[in-house]
């Protein structure tokens, strides 16, 4: 009887998973609608006193992401009065959904990393997530990766899609 090869496994083949670099943290949306009149018109005087009486510490150590669930239009300061009160306990803050907070954070610690281990190497970028990541992060991931790898794949070792080839 032949014994079964697992050619994957002896390949050169190195997949990278994008969960490994999930920033660990809490993700909440604070929604400024909360602190309108009627929703849709924000009284300065009124947003001030909101800010200032809010228990900004249940924030400590949490990624925030700012938004309005409302069609109002939000000057921009107030934004930045919020993120002001926030700064101190956040551990990072955003005007977006929390597709837009966690594009940052992968973009951030994805420019940070080190792909070296990855030179002149197939490689495949793991398709499937248990965690909330962005299509953005794959295509970060692949800006980082193509200028050195050999070649870059997405999906499984088992079914993976081509997606780049190094010339020779």
């Amino acid at each position: 009887m032949d014994e079964i090869i697992n050619k994957v496994a002896n390949s050169k083949l190195k997949t990278i998973n994008l969960e490994d670099y999930y920033p660990p943290g809490q993700r909440v949306v604070f929604d400024i609608a909360d602190w309108l009149f009627q929703g849709i018109v924000l009284k300065e005087k009124d947003f001030r006193e909101s800010a200032k009486n809010h228990a900004w510490s249940q924030y400590k150590n949490q990624y925030v992401a700012l938004t309005c669930s409302t069609e109002a239009i939000i000057p921009g300061w107030a934004y930045l009065l919020i993120t002001s009160y926030l700064s101190p306990f956040s551990r990072k803050v955003v005007v977006g959904d929390l597709t837009d907070l966690e594009t940052i954070l992968f973009a951030e610690t994805l420019q940070k990393a080190d792909f070296s281990e990855y030179t002149n190497l197939p490689v495949i970028i793991k398709g499937c997530s248990n965690k909330p990541v962005p299509d953005n992060a794959y295509i970060l991931l692949l800006q980082k990766l193509q200028p050195i790898v050999k070649s870059l794949f997405y999906g499984e070792a088992c079914s993976s899609v081509p997606l780049y080839k190094q010339k020779k």
